[in-house]
């Protein structure tokens, strides 16, 4: 991902200086309106898309805790994440929550925010703690079909939660200037997005980041006519769209390396072209949530599809 830190280097060295944030600020967050008095100084992060947003605006010292990580944090971000506090492996519950005493909790699914997680959004504004979702994960409101415009937004309006305008706009010129340079594959290639799953494959559909990775880079999602942002498929569909690529999701809990002998090993997609062929794009899982390591990681991906192999027309 050396392309992200090339990235976060132009936004901390070129950014213009804008005015400081008027407080308070009010944003309009997954149906919530949300008054900031002023800027937060002691953040609860949950998921690796909230985290690795705020390090990447250089607010690594307001994080007072993190939860539900999804993996291990890029190079990029080692140094400063290195003292990160880990409240829970998995989702903090209220009270863990709580205890380490945040002003905001940024979550990155809207889901944290439960009775028996991180505590509802209204019980938490009631205590004087603010919330924020990233707005990609929205369920209460439906988001519209996530482009990289949208997820742009979500950086600038973190900026002026932060009052940290001017890292959010360099992050998210040096961001449109690498997506600006990437020439979409024009061969017609089709896809699957394969995220999760063993008896059913658990699949990117049309409205979300991996909808919006693979439009980037020219591929045909086989699943684009659903709305939704992933979706639990079937071998048989993917089988009989028999897709040029599959993009296989690396996670802890069910590798790149697992999903290929899967592939492989199963009677029915041993068949597939894709497979036979071993034509596979791989992306780590908190880069394939909607976040600040998506246009780093289609980068990546379409160099990883430049290499692959295929029959000469």
């Amino acid at each position: 991902m050396r392309l992200l830190a090339f990235a976060l280097i132009g936004a901390l060295s070129a950014s213009p200086v804008f005015g400081a944030t008027a407080y308070p600020l009010t944003v309009q967050n997954c149906g919530m309106a949300v008054t900031f008095e002023n800027a937060p100084t002691r953040v609860v992060t949950i998921k690796s898309t909230a985290t690795e947003l705020l390090l990447s605006l250089g607010l690594g010292d307001r994080i007072v805790g993190v939860g539900f990580q999804d993996g291990p944090l890029p190079p990029e971000f080692a140094a400063a994440g290195a003292n990160l506090t880990v409240l829970s492996d998995k989702l903090p519950s209220q009270e863990v929550v709580l205890g380490a005493e945040p002003d905001l909790i940024y979550g990155g699914w809207e889901s944290n925010f439960a009775a028996d997680g991180a505590g509802e959004r209204t019980t938490l504004a009631g205590l004087g703690v603010e919330s924020y979702v990233a707005p990609a994960a929205c369920r209460s409101v439906k988001p519209p079909k996530l482009s990289f415009d949208a997820i742009f937004s979500e950086f600038d309006e973190m900026g002026a939660i932060f009052d940290a305008e001017d890292a959010a706009t360099g992050l998210v010129a040096s961001q449109k200037a690498s997506l600006a340079a990437l020439t979409p594959d024009a061969r017609g290639l089709t896809a699957v997005w394969y995220s999760s799953g063993t008896k059913a494959p658990y699949v990117g559909a049309g409205d979300n980041a991996p909808a919006m990775m693979m439009e980037a880079l020219g591929l045909k999602n086989i699943f684009a006519d659903v709305d939704d942002g992933w979706i639990s498929a079937s071998w048989e569909a993917v089988v009989d769209a028999n897709p040029d690529v599959i993009v296989l999701v690396d996670a802890a809990w069910n590798s790149a390396a697992q999903k290929k002998k899967l592939l492989a090993e199963n009677p029915i997609t041993s068949q597939l072209d894709a497979v036979i062929n071993q034509r596979y794009l791989v992306i780590p899982f908190p880069a394939s949530e909607a976040g600040v390591r998506n246009v780093p990681a289609t980068i990546d991906m379409a160099a990883q599809l430049t290499a692959l192999q295929f029959p000469t027309p």
